[in-house]
């Protein structure tokens, strides 16, 4: 498996690829996740990123309050992308980020499994944003092993907390970014 935080950075690049195709009057096209259009996908990438500084550097989600709720977008839907993956990526590779201690809501996981957890997150996104938009679709494949094989270990959580769709049936020699994202109820 590859350096998750290297891992995470390149899975940011490859969603903000996808962004800077994002026309006018895409922002309200729905997107595989039933409850976001694009404006509101982006927008809980750009959040998520926003998180991360600050539950990598061991604030709790109540210390944090709702200071990223709601449009964290503004008027400049890229730039707030880009700034908010810029301090994400230096907060991930920040001294001490792999075995520091993040306080999520459901409870406190090690900075490299909420890392892994935000890189799935994006990665997949990835995709979603892509389909929504009409975008290559296409996931770096070695990103897609490094998420499959954690995903793996991970995807029964996942699935009890209700936090991905039921999985899809694949056909017969589907690759594995079409194994991937069944698994994590898209139908690509």
């Amino acid at each position: 498996m590859i350096d998750i935080r290297d891992a995470y950075r390149r899975a940011l690049d490859g969603f903000g690829d996808r962004l800077h195709l994002v026309r006018r009057g895409q922002w309200e096209l729905p997107t595989p996740c039933v409850d976001w259009d694009v404006r509101g996908l982006v927008n809980h990438v750009v959040a998520e990123n926003l998180w991360a500084p600050e539950l990598l550097s061991g604030r709790t989600v109540a210390e944090v309050g709702d200071a990223f709720e709601g449009d964290v977008l503004g008027d400049d839907p890229l730039k707030a992308f880009e700034a908010s993956a810029q301090g994400a990526v230096q907060a991930v590779y920040a001294e001490g980020a792999l075995t520091s201690v993040a306080h999520l809501s459901f409870g406190d996981v090690p900075g490299e499994e909420y890392i892994t957890e935000l890189f799935a997150d994006v990665l997949i996104h990835t995709w979603d944003l892509a389909r929504a938009i009409g975008g290559p679709e296409r996931l770096d494949p070695e990103l897609v092993a490094s998420c499959s094989e954690w995903f793996e270990k991970a995807r029964e959580d996942y699935r009890e907390a209700g936090v991905i769709g039921d999985e899809r049936g694949v056909p017969a020699g589907a690759d594995q970014q079409t194994h991937l994202l069944a698994a994590w109820g898209r139908n690509p």
